[in-house]
C-alpha cells in the first residue's frame, strides 16, 4: 500500500494548478526525486489506490472509472510532503497536450528518449493495483444514457473481472472480421493495455470532421536545451497528432512496467527505485529491460492482432461510455472494427517494427555548413560503414553522443566536409543517430553518395563483430522502415565500403558478416 500512497500522492500534486511554473528540468530524474521524496517523507504511509486522477479532462471518467472497478475510494493527503519546487515540477506535467507547436507533460530521460508522464503513470497505477481482463458487459448494449445513470447512482453494471493470467492479451483478431463484426467483436478488453495504449491510438485514428483525414502517429520534437531542458517543441509545422514519439514512449514505459510490477516481487520495490533501473542500467541488472530496448520488450509484450482487438474493444467501451463524442456518435461496428485494424498496424509496423531514431537536436548537433543538396528518393543501395575512430563501441546516451559530435567536428573541421558524413549512425545503446538523415546528400561513400545511404556503427569491428542489435538494426529493421517510407527500392542492394572506395571499411570481421545478408552484392565488374 506504500507504493500506492506514494503514486497517489504524485498525481494528487499533479492536480493543483494554483502551483507555479516549474524550475526545475523537465528531465526523468526530476520525477524520481518527486517519487523518492514522497517515499522518504511517509514511510509509513498507507493509502488506497489513486482511482480516477489520471483523467483530468474531465470530473469523472466512465472509462477510466470501468477498467479500475472495484478499486478502493482515495483518502485525503497531505500535500505538503513536497517542495514548492517539486509541487511546480508536477503541476508542469498534470496532462499530456500538444499545442502551438509545443509538446507539454513530458521529460527528457537518461537515455535521450523523451517520455510522456501520464501514460508511464497509468501504467504504474494499472500495475500496482493488478493487470485484468476486463469484460464488456451485455449492459452496454443498453442505452448509453442508463449505463452512466447507473454508474452515477452506483449500482451493479460494473462488468466481470477475470484475473487469471490466460485471459490477458490472448484474443486474436479474425481475418474475416468485417462480414461478420457482431460475432467477432471483442467481449473484454486488457486494462493495462487499454489505458496506456490502446484508447489512444483509436482516438488517434478516428476520422475527423467532415472529409479530414485522422491524425495517427505523431511527431519527434526538440528540447531548448539537453542539460536542463524546459521546452519541447515538435518538429511538424502541420496540426500534430497527440500520439507522438513521446506520448508512445511513455505509454509503452507504462505498458512494460504495469506488467512487471502486476507479476513482479511482492512487496514491488519502491518506485523510484524501479524508475532508476529502467531508465538506467536495467531493471533487475537485466540490460535488455530498460528504457533504451522499449520497443523490442513492446513487440513482445503484445501482437498486432491482440492490440487490434484492443483498441476495437477501448472504442466500444468509450462509444457507449461518451454517446456525445464527436468522432464516434454515428460510427458502426464495422467502422469502429476497420479503425482498430488500422490503428495496431500501422503503430506495430511503423513504430514497434522501426528503430527509434534520435533526431540530430538530441546530440547537440552544429548547423550544416552551406547549402545541402537534395536525394532523390528512393534510392537503391545502402552503404554500410564502421567508424574506426571512435574506437570502442558506445553504450550510452551521453557517449554515443559525444561521438556523434567528435565525428562531426573532425568532418568539418578537419575533413573539411558540410556536415558529418553519414546518413545514420548506430549506437550499441539500441538507438540510431540521425546524421544527414533520409533526405540529403551525404559524404560517406566517394562517387556514390547520391545513390545510397551511408550507415556506420560505432567502434572498430576488424576482428570483432557489433552487438547484436545493431547488427539487427543494420540488416533488418532500419531498411525495412525506409522500405515502408519509400525512401528505398524494394530491390535495393546492401555493400560494403571497402567494396566501393580503397579502404579497410567497414572492417574484416564486419564485411564477413554483412556478405552472408540476403540483399548483399558485389560490385559488378565492368567489362
Amino acid at each position: 500500500m506504500l507504493l500506492w500512497g506514494c503514486l497517489f500522492i504524485m498525481l494528487d500534486v499533479l492536480l493543483q494548478p494554483e502551483l507555479r511554473a516549474a524550475s526545475l528540468p523537465l528531465h526523468m530524474d526530476s520525477v524520481i526525486q518527486i517519487l523518492a521524496q514522497i517515499e522518504q517523507e511517509a514511510p509509513a504511509l498507507h493509502l488506497t489506490a489513486p482511482g480516477l486522477l489520471l483523467m483530468s479532462g474531465s470530473p469523472f471518467d466512465f472509462f477510466q472509472h470501468l477498467l479500475l472497478s472495484g478499486a478502493p475510494s482515495p483518502t485525503e493527503l497531505q500535500l505538503d510532503l513536497l517542495g514548492p519546487e517539486l509541487r511546480a515540477l508536477a503541476t508542469s506535467l498534470i496532462q499530456h497536450r500538444v499545442g502551438s507547436g509545443q509538446e507539454h507533460g513530458v521529460v527528457l530521460a537518461p537515455d535521450g528518449s523523451t517520455v510522456a508522464v501520464e501514460p508511464l503513470l497509468a501504467g504504474l497505477q494499472i500495475g500496482l493495483h493488478g493487470r485484468r481482463s476486463i469484460a464488456i458487459p451485455q449492459e452496454f448494449r443498453a442505452s448509453p444514457s442508463e449505463v452512466r445513470d447507473a454508474h452515477k447512482k452506483g449500482l451493479t453494471l460494473a462488468p466481470q473481472v477475470s484475473t487469471t493470467p490466460q485471459d490477458v492479451g490472448d484474443i486474436s483478431l479474425d481475418p474475416s472480421i468485417l462480414p461478420d463484426v457482431h460475432a467477432n467483436s471483442p467481449t473484454s478488453v486488457d486494462n493495462l493495455l487499454a489505458v496506456t495504449l490502446a484508447r489512444a491510438l483509436g482516438i488517434a485514428f478516428l476520422p475527423g470532421p467532415g472529409t479530414q483525414t485522422p491524425k495517427g502517429l505523431g511527431p519527434d520534437g526538440c528540447w531548448d536545451q539537453i542539460s536542463a531542458p524546459k521546452t519541447f517543441s515538435l518538429s511538424s509545422s502541420e496540426a500534430p497528432s497527440a500520439l507522438t514519439v513521446a506520448f508512445l514512449n511513455g505509454a509503452l514505459d507504462g505498458a512494460l512496467l504495469g506488467h512487471y510490477l502486476s507479476r513482479g516481487p511482492k512487496p514491488p520495490p519502491p518506485l523510484s527505485h524501479l524508475l532508476t533501473q529502467y531508465y538506467g542500467a536495467g531493471v533487475g541488472g537485466d540490460p535488455q529491460f530498460r528504457s533504451n530496448f522499449r520497443r523490442d520488450n513492446g513487440a513482445n509484450l503484445t501482437s498486432q492482432e491482440a492490440l487490434a482487438q484492443q483498441v476495437w474493444g477501448s472504442l466500444l467501451l468509450i462509444q457507449e461510455l461518451e454517446p456525445s463524442h464527436p468522432q464516434l456518435a454515428n460510427l458502426s461496428q464495422a467502422q469502429l472494427a476497420e479503425v482498430a485494424t488500422q490503428a495496431a498496424k500501422e503503430f506495430t509496423e511503423a513504430f514497434l517494427e522501426c528503430p527509434a531514431i534520435l533526431p540530430r537536436c538530441r546530440w547537440e548537433a552544429a548547423p550544416y555548413r552551406g547549402s545541402p543538396r537534395m536525394l532523390h528518393l528512393p534510392l537503391g543501395f545502402l552503404y554500410v560503414h564502421h567508424t574506426y575512430e571512435p574506437h570502442k563501441p558506445c553504450t550510452s546516451f551521453s557517449q554515443c553522443a559525444a561521438d556523434m559530435r567528435s565525428m562531426q567536428r573532425f568532418h568539418q573541421d578537419t575533413r573539411g566536409w558540410n556536415d558529418i558524413g553519414y546518413s545514420f549512425v548506430v549506437g550499441t545503446d539500441g538507438y540510431v543517430y540521425e546524421g544527414r538523415g533520409w533526405h540529403w546528400v551525404g559524404a560517406h561513400t566517394l562517387g556514390h553518395n547520391f545513390l545510397g545511404f551511408g550507415v556506420s556503427i560505432i567502434g572498430n569491428y576488424t576482428a570483432t563483430l557489433p552487438a547484436a542489435h545493431a547488427l539487427r538494426t543494420v540488416r533488418d529493421t532500419l531498411p525495412r522502415c525506409a522500405l515502408r517510407a519509400g525512401y528505398l527500392r524494394q530491390d535495393y542492394i546492401t555493400q560494403g565500403h571497402r567494396q566501393l572506395v580503397r579502404t579497410d571499411c567497414p572492417g574484416d570481421a564486419l564485411y564477413r558478416h554483412i556478405s552472408t545478408w540476403p540483399s548483399f552484392r558485389e560490385v559488378k565488374k565492368k567489362a
